[in-house]
């Protein structure tokens, strides 16, 4: 007994003092992995954007410790701290296959256009530039560089824009499923894939516009970052598929040669004894907190969203952080906390959003009018989207701010259901209901289609949000109701044209919008940059996982999809994801083509 009792007692202290040192172990790990090595004195770093490219840094408590990707924000405010690092000498790109987010390529051309104005180099090498819808974007981003290599015998595909979309009506039709949807109006094309089996003009004209945009602005950069002339660059494109050694004799690449030759190439330039250190060891920010410029400085409160927007707390997708989800209550609190910072002289709104919930999209727009009302100029960055609900965040706002690529717009609402009753009788399964109360109670039921007087009901609700919609776009950007109305009917734009139409401000990036926040808020010199996203401490999250009350199955999700965030499981779940988010309540929410 006595051994049985010693036995038990070790095995409690154990117990106990895994439960208090298994987090100190993990937050140990955690703060070694996110500490930058020491730098050498002549350093190229390496970026790599073969993996996953978000538009930011994920704020989850562990974001040290997932790896796996970069953000085109923590790349853009490392170089800009570089392009004052004399220990960095230059900046050698592995370039991505396919093709990437446009916005996210215009964003990184400026980065590597001021890191290069510094006087530093780039070198951007090539295995292979591949048909993908988007890969117009990927070339436009290397021909900023300066400098762009590719592999021997690799293959330049570069030709145009393009993209599929699947129809399922006829699908639906033949196994009875119902989708019951109205939309406010033609243009918002969200659904219109469960409604057709083709494009509708309208449908079709919206595409090829912002396409078209899209495309034309690649070749216009292309063609000045190479000297060439626009027609010269489509002409030559547009002959691909290519080698590499034909794409450098049509003036599309500078040098054919291995990897290994580049980055000797690249090395000989920043000086004898010169180091290749991956972009990730320099780290994405200079200081704690994602705080860039002087102490004391006036702040500029930096506040970031990218994902779809939903109302709730407990953002970027649970305890992990890896999911991409605006929650409104968090969101909110930033620019409260902001608010009451005496320091905070103006707060940039970094969005990249295809919209959500009308409901948490308002929450946070109420959230950008009080920051105004106490004095504090707020002004959007638009990412690879600010559309729909992400639009709708955006539209009051002091000032806009869009690189030429980003898809915004898409002022419009849509909402419905899937009648799936007559498709389960088809197998033996008859979907039945009941309800207590009035009519309206049982209109989102699966059993059957909405009645016409449940069909007038939520028209008439889809009325409100839509006017609603259209008249913060009027309040805010000083244009008539009728005149949103008229650009508005859902329609998707990009930052070029929306500037045309009053939508957006001034076209460019980041720190574009910093100093713009810089000037309305009438500060002279420099400003403190300050990230004010509130994140769960390491400690509280692994409260949250390991002691917190209710682990079900939500959680477990949130974990899983950490581990899927990948782009093969991200393609694969989009479709679902989509009908998740319209479940719940994401009436304002932008196709997302890329």
């Amino acid at each position: 007994m006595k051994h049985f009792l010693l036995t038990l007692a070790g095995v409690l202290a154990g117990l106990t003092l895994f439960a208090i040192g298994a987090p100190v172990v993990l937050l140990a790990i955690i703060a070694v992995a996110a500490r930058p090595a020491p730098l050498p004195e002549r350093t190229v770093l390496v970026l790599d954007l073969r993996g996953t490219i978000t538009d930011q840094d994920s704020q989850g408590p562990f974001a040290a410790f997932q790896g796996g990707g970069v953000s085109v924000l923590g790349i853009e405010r490392a170089l800009h701290r570089a392009e004052y690092d004399e220990r960095v000498r230059g900046l050698l790109v592995r370039l991505p296959e396919g093709g990437m987010a446009p916005a996210a390529a215009d964003e990184l051309s400026l980065a590597f256009k001021r890191f290069r104005t510094s006087g530093k180099t780039i070198l951007v090498h090539s295995q292979g530039l591949y048909a993908d819808g988007m890969t117009v974007s990927t070339y436009r981003l290397a021909a900023a560089s300066g400098n762009i290599w590719m592999q021997p015998a690799s293959s330049f595909q570069v030709s145009g824009l393009a993209r599929d979309d699947i129809f399922y009506k006829r699908f639906f039709d033949q196994h009875g499923i119902v989708a019951d949807f109205q939309q406010r109006y033609q243009y918002k094309t969200a659904v219109n894939p469960y409604l057709y089996d083709d494009y509708t003009p309208a449908h079709r004209e919206s595409e090829l516009s912002w396409m078209g945009s899209i495309y034309q602005s690649a070749i216009g950069a292309v063609a000045a970052d190479r000297g060439m002339a626009p027609a010269a660059v489509k002409t030559a494109i547009e002959s691909a598929p290519l080698s590499a050694e034909d794409a450098k004799s049509h003036g599309l690449i500078d040098n054919v040669g291995e990897l290994k030759a580049a980055e000797t190439d690249i090395l000989a330039k920043a000086g004898y004894g010169s180091k290749l250190i991956e972009f990730s060891d320099y780290g994405s920010t200079a200081g704690p907190g994602g705080a860039e410029g002087p102490a004391g400085a006036p702040t500029i409160a930096v506040i970031t969203a990218e994902g779809a927007i939903m109302t709730g707390a407990g953002g970027d997708g649970g305890p992990l952080g890896g999911g991409r989800i605006i929650r409104s209550d968090d969101v909110a609190k930033a620019f409260y906390d902001a608010i009451d910072d005496k320091s905070v002289r103006a707060i940039v709104f970094r969005v990249s959003s295809p919209g959500g919930s009308d409901t948490a999209s308002e929450q946070i727009l109420a959230a950008v009018r009080a920051a105004k009302t106490a004095g504090k100029p707020v002004v959007i960055s638009m990412g690879t989207y600010a559309a729909s609900g992400g639009y709708w965040i955006s539209s009051q706002a002091s000032g806009i701010v869009s690189e030429p690529t980003t898809l915004t717009g898409s002022i419009g609402v849509f909402g419905g259901k899937f009648a799936l009753g007559p498709a389960l009788a088809r197998f033996g399964v008859d979907a039945r209901d009941l309800k207590v109360g009035g009519d309206f109670s049982d209109a989102f039921s699966i059993t059957s289609p909405m009645s016409p007087t449940q069909k007038a009901a939520f028209s008439a609700w889809m009325d409100r949000i839509y006017n609603g919609f259209v008249a913060r776009v009027s309040t805010g950007r000083g244009l008539s109701e009728d005149r949103v109305r008229a650009i508005a009917q859902g329609r998707v734009w990009t930052g070029a044209q929306a500037k045309d139409l009053g939508l957006v401000d001034q076209i460019g990036g980041f720190y574009e919008a910093v100093d713009r926040a810089r000037n309305l808020a009438g500060i002279k010199g420099e400003a403190r940059l300050e990230l004010f996203n509130r994140t769960s401490s390491p400690f509280e999250a692994l409260q949250h996982l390991l002691g917190g009350a209710g682990s079900d199955q939500s959680r477990v999700a949130a974990a899983i999809n950490g581990v899927a965030a990948g782009p093969a499981g991200q393609a694969l779940l989009r479709s679902v994801e989509q009908a998740r988010l319209r479940d719940q309540g994401a009436t304002v929410l932008a196709p997302t083509p890329f």
